[in-house]
């Protein structure tokens, strides 16, 4: 072997070498991040087998603006409301896309999750131009299950999607693009802190989408709380999800099926749900 092959190969294996040390040090902070405060209670695998967790800490939300206890409470006075474009009993399927097409995708996610927040960004127009070009419909089961954390605890989730509700009268269109406002870097806080209790910064985050900016109709729905009753109600999906293997947020079904997802690059979604497709 030539001395320029053997240098080179040496320069190569350093550098796979540093790669993979860069690797190793991204897994070990995040894990530190998601582990910190105590035992975990929820966790799904992503990206990498790093998976996002719910940890039993003692310090509570950063931002609790309205309690769970009281967000409650003011949902119970309220009347239930389903959305437009909702089918199903009381109004908890939200169906979008072709209703002829095969294949049925069921997503999973709370507003809260962090996760669900670098799927969206990652995979959100991904999963949005598969809807277009009609590869399958998609059910989006948006649940609340960090709200009810006593550890962390708050009310943003089921606020949010309240909100979600709310968008979802005007148009699927509108639901879709909220909810990829409400998760983008920019506007996702972390799930500690229950920013999205906050009915004020909702409306602000919502006229960043063409349909709901000034729509009087909308912020009159997220003031009033006129879907918190539907969002308990949707909330409440979950617990069937659980019999399916679904164990946190993001979780995926396809045609039922319970899939994972490696990665967050398009060819990463599409490898998870390929298998599990209809011919």
């Amino acid at each position: 072997m030539s001395n320029r092959n053997s240098q080179a190969n040496k320069q190569a294996a350093r550098e796979r070498l540093r790669a993979e040390r860069e690797r190793q040090a991204k897994k070990d902070k995040m894990r530190r991040q998601l582990t910190m405060g105590g035992a975990i209670v929820a966790v799904l695998a992503i990206a990498g087998g790093v998976g996002f967790a719910i940890s039993n800490s003692t310090s509570g939300s950063k931002n609790s603006k309205v309690s769970n206890k009281e967000w409650k409470t003011a949902a119970d006075k309220t009347k239930y409301v389903a959305p437009a474009n909702t089918t199903g009993d009381k109004g908890t399927t939200i169906l979008i896309g072709d209703k002829k097409a095969k294949n049925t995708l069921t997503v999973f996610e709370d507003m809260r999750c962090p996760i669900c927040a670098q799927f969206e960004q990652g995979l959100g127009d991904t999963v949005a131009k598969d809807l277009k070009d009609g590869k399958f419909k998609a059910e989006f089961k948006i649940v609340a299950f960090i709200d009810d954390n006593k550890q962390i605890s708050g009310s943003g989730s089921k606020n949010a999607l309240s909100a979600l509700g709310a968008a979802l009268n005007v148009s699927p269109d509108a639901f879709l693009e909220y909810k990829k406002a409400l998760y983008a870097e920019k506007n996702h806080p972390e799930e500690t802190d229950d920013a999205f209790s906050d009915d004020k910064l909702l409306i602000k985050i919502a006229n960043e989408v063409p349909e709901l900016k000034g729509n009087k109709a909308f912020e009159k729905d997220v003031r009033g709380g006129t879907y918190d009753k539907w969002a308990i109600a949707m909330n409440k999906e979950f617990d069937k999800a659980v019999e399916k293997g679904i164990t946190g947020t993001p979780g995926f079904l396809m045609n039922g099926e319970k899939v994972s997802l490696g990665g967050l690059k398009p060819e990463d979604f599409h490898a998870m749900i390929q298998p599990a497709m209809k011919k």
